[in-house]
């Protein structure tokens, strides 16, 4: 029996989440299973190739919804789950109980658990701490953000190894780890062991990079380092750096697209009033309320910066509005 998970790479929830899924899977639907292991990145134009839809059982974690009769198994928690109200109203009338969504978890990681141990009586005991971390990873649920950047917690550093690791199998290796080992054994493995060194002088970097190449007026940060290799840079940077901020808008390339991120501060003495995903969602894009993307094809540069300026335009006009109240 073979079983392809396709999950939210260069992510911790959508690894976690990988994680989760397959232990679930092995003890609470059948056991003689090979999984392989297969990420998904938010580009321009479509998401999915249906050929790689192979497996006997193909499922998707903390990514968009696929209407493919091929995929069996959906978790998600994005707001922007959904490419078409089509998407949305095929998932709508499913009656498989293998498909579920709710954009009110904190990570996907969780939800996943929580509907295992509800639906399928799996023992979520053994993998409390995965679920803990990827709560806090990914509802951005740290103390302060001198916290999330200096990268103390065996989580921290597995965080920026996913995102960052440009190893081709890295999260696949790491995914059968996370599903049974505590994390701070994890970091003893060797193959993860060897990539922190350079990835941890990697981010010292980017923290001076970002230093001196972001600006926050009207209680909002703006950098742009497409000229640089820094796609993976952790994300609450901005935030340390501008502890005032209420939110942060980044513009990064890699090879095969350009990012513009979005996001709000989760220290901010000032609430975020902006739904930062239906923003994103005019532009392709998408996310959560408090933090989202927009991927463009590597050649649109040009589109990737004219939708930044007109989103940071959007969110200082926001501030502004907001301070006069």
């Amino acid at each position: 029996m073979r079983v392809r998970v396709f999950y939210h790479d260069k992510c911790f929830d959508g690894t976690c989440s990988a994680a989760l899924f397959s232990r679930f899977y092995q003890e609470r639907i059948r056991s003689d299973v090979d999984f392989e292991y297969s990420g998904l990145l938010h580009r321009a134009g479509s998401l999915f190739d249906e050929n790689k839809f192979n497996g006997d059982e193909n499922a998707i974690v903390d990514f968009k919804y696929s209407s493919s009769p091929k995929i069996t198994w959906w978790f998600d928690h994005h707001q922007s789950a959904f490419l078409s109200p089509a998407d949305a109203a095929h998932f709508e009338q499913d009656q498989s109980n293998q498909k579920f969504y709710d954009p009110d978890f904190k990570s996907c990681t969780s939800f996943i658990a929580m509907i295992a141990e509800q639906r399928f009586g799996f023992d979520a005991k053994p993998v409390a701490e995965l679920v803990r971390w990827a709560d806090i990873v990914d509802g951005a649920m740290y103390d302060d953000a001198k916290s999330a950047v200096e990268m103390q917690a065996p989580a921290m550093k597995l965080t920026m190894a996913i995102e960052a690791s440009t190893e081709h199998d890295f999260v696949k290796r790491l995914i059968p780890l996370l599903a049974y080992q505590p994390l701070e054994s994890i970091l003893e493995e060797p193959f993860v062991a060897a990539v922190l060194p350079p990835l941890l002088d990697r981010h010292r970097r980017s923290v001076d990079i970002l230093r001196q190449r972001s600006e926050e007026k009207e209680g909002t940060i703006f950098f742009d380092i497409t000229d640089l290799d820094l796609e993976g840079y952790n994300k609450f940077i901005p935030y340390y750096l501008h502890p005032d901020s209420i939110y942060s808008i980044g513009v990064s390339k890699s090879s095969f697209r350009v990012k513009v991120s979005v996001g709000s501060n989760p220290w901010s003495k000032r609430e975020p009033t902006v739904n930062l995903a239906k923003v994103c969602e005019r532009y392709g894009g998408g996310g959560h309320a408090r933090v989202g993307a927009i991927s463009f094809d590597v050649t649109q540069s040009d589109a990737a910066h004219e939708a930044a300026l007109e989103i940071l335009e959007e969110l200082r006009a926001s501030v502004r509005q907001q301070s006069r109240k």
